[in-house]
């Protein structure tokens, strides 16, 4: 007997996403912790403000749908009844993802570069070790790994073919 498994929460986007476009978005983090690697508290601190405040890609999946959903609904009061089928199409959509991880603006969020909510804390831990927050280091390479962004799982697309 087959029991249906649902992905797990944290790796769901990023095992939909193409390998070539994980890295990318693994390559730019890792890019970004090497440019603080010298940086002083200060700087540090605005970093990881911005971090805070970056959208991932969960807020703009579900912001958009419900932007969609909202359309849907004027469209079918305003328009034809028959517009209200695409604020039940994007929830359809919506519930797709939130069970199995994609939805049709998945590939174009991520390439746009929306990270999980995984991929930002992964920085944010980096830099808050080069901050000294817990082991200190100077290194980047250190600090990656500390952070687990050398060897991320999650983010590596395993099991994904090249999509272009």
């Amino acid at each position: 007997m087959t029991v249906f498994a649902l992905p797990k929460t944290t790796s769901r986007v990023s095992q939909f996403t193409s390998r070539k476009t994980n890295e990318k978005i693994l390559s730019q983090t890792r890019k970004a912790v090497e440019r603080y690697c010298n940086a002083d508290q200060e700087t540090l601190a605005r970093r990881l403000e911005e971090l805070d405040r970056e959208w991932d890609f969960e807020r703009a999946i579900q912001t958009g749908a419900s932007l969609q959903i909202l359309l849907g609904l004027a469209l079918g009061t305003f328009v034809h009844r028959r517009l209200y089928a695409w604020s039940a199409l994007i929830a359809g959509f919506m519930l797709m993802h939130a069970l199995h991880g994609w939805a049709p603006p998945l590939p174009l969020l991520r390439r746009l570069g929306f990270r999980t909510e995984a991929e930002i804390e992964q920085e944010r831990s980096a830099l808050r070790i080069l901050r000294g927050d817990f082991t200190p280091t100077r290194d980047p390479r250190e600090a990656m790994a500390q952070a687990r962004l050398s060897e991320a799982p999650s983010i590596s697309g395993a099991g994904m073919e090249d999509k272009k």
